[in-house]
């Protein structure tokens, strides 16, 4: 007996066919096992990106620093107090900590009014940033172009407004670039549109809702002095931010007569600490995928390894009668295996196919707008690792069966029948 030719495979379907209803139970063991791994695949990778959409834009490597009232007594200041930064702590930081890469200042200014023409856009927050702040919170500049530096030293009346703000000024669609829209009674011409939703991480209030000007503009024109809200900073590469919050604490608190103790003084979000929270719970939530699918398809496979073992024991004298007339062990191996396998394989691949269908449809119910908010789909590469483990699975199933078919003697064969 040859390994390809057309006889053999009729053999194999002959044997599988044989009876459908348990071969259709086996494979199905089979089918669930590999549907639920690409279910799991697919659902891990979308849950994944996800997650990451919710910080969409920021670096690992950001520290955000708040001010909050004192909770100890020091140098004559009593606890309680309220207390802002301001323009020069941003020099002090980048003087004395020389590991950070950028240190930039915010304002931000809540429930402001942004009108174009008739139409009003509610719960605006305006935000006064510098150019460099795009290295914090890198945008998604869907129209034009974000804040440059001659902005911020002519003070240019331009913005940069966000989604939400969009969509509410401009329904029409289109780019807005040059058009003009006013701001508690200042008009400011519009320089680019950031995509950005800002969902899990809001810096004063979520992307989508802020128009951002200039920071020397806003100081002038809500007369804020040299208060700032908040520093965002950055560390440069291969520097733990961790390890340096100590010392920003140290150089902000000691220009605002902050006790050395007072934590609470001072709020700063680390962001490097947020993505290795996630990153573990991904490597967890990717161990639990990998456990629970790998699991469900090796009882499948061990069902189909079962029902060979039933099949060899039906067809005793079938295989003795092989041997009688000249079949030699390897060929009953392979007739075994190859049985095994490709009940494997067909009901392995239509796992496959069915959990793409089941992932290209949560994708469809996840794309707005025509965009695609995160992808669930297994790549063709996944597939193929896929469909060779189980040619791999169908190979170790068929061995026990076939090793016990090998064993039968045409006499032993004759004398069962």
């Amino acid at each position: 007996m040859k390994w390809f030719d057309s006889d053999t495979f009729r053999e194999i379907l002959d044997s599988i066919l044989r009876n459908r209803s348990r071969s259709i139970l086996t494979g199905f063991g089979v089918f669930w096992g590999i549907f639920m791994l690409m279910l799991l695949i697919g659902g891990g990778q979308g849950l994944r990106q996800i997650l990451m959409n919710e910080f969409d834009g920021f670096t690992h490597n950001t520290c955000i620093v708040f001010t909050r009232k004192t909770t100890k007594p020091y140098k004559g200041f009593k606890k309680g107090r309220r207390w802002n930064m301001v323009y020069d702590d941003v020099d002090r930081l980048k003087s004395q900590i020389p590991e950070l890469e950028t240190v930039t200042p915010s304002v931000g200014l809540w429930n402001k009014s942004v009108v174009r023409g008739e139409t009003v856009s509610s719960s605006a927050v305006v935000k006064g940033q510098r150019a460099d702040y795009a290295r914090v919170e890198t945008p998604q500049l869907m129209y034009g172009r974000y804040l440059n530096d001659a902005d911020i030293a002519q003070e240019r009346k331009v913005c940069v407004i966000g989604k939400k703000v969009y969509n509410e000024l401009f329904p029409e669609g289109g780019d807005p670039c040059g058009q003009r829209i006013k701001v508690d009674g200042t008009y400011y011409s519009v320089v680019g549109v950031d995509w950005l939703d800002g969902n899990g991480l809001n810096v004063n209030g979520r992307a989508s809702e802020t128009v951002t000007i200039p920071i020397t503009l806003a100081r002038r024109a809500y007369n804020m002095g040299t208060a700032v809200h908040m520093i965002c900073i950055t560390a440069k590469e291969g520097v733990v931010m961790s390890d340096i919050i100590p010392r920003v604490q140290k150089v902000v608190g000691q220009a605002h007569y902050i006790h050395p103790e007072d934590e609470q003084a001072m709020f700063l979000l680390n962001t490097q600490l947020i993505f290795g929270i996630i990153d573990n719970l991904l490597k967890g939530v990717n161990f639990l995928i990998w456990l629970i699918g790998l699991g469900t398809l090796l009882a499948g496979v061990i069902g189909v390894s079962n029902i060979m073992m039933v099949s060899v024991k039906e067809r005793t004298t079938e295989i003795g009668i092989r041997r009688a007339i000249g079949a030699t062990p390897r060929q009953i191996l392979g007739q075994i295996i190859a049985e095994s396998t490709v009940l494997t394989l067909v009901a392995g691949m239509g796992g496959i196919v069915f959990s793409v269908l089941i992932l290209h449809v949560v994708e469809l119910a996840m794309t707005t707008d025509g965009i695609l908010k995160a992808p669930f789909q297994v790549s063709f590469g996944v597939a193929v690792e896929a469909a060779l483990l189980l040619t791999v699975l169908g190979v170790v199933a068929g061995l026990m069966p076939a090793s016990r078919a090998m064993q039968i003697k045409p006499v032993d064969a004759m004398r069962d029948e």
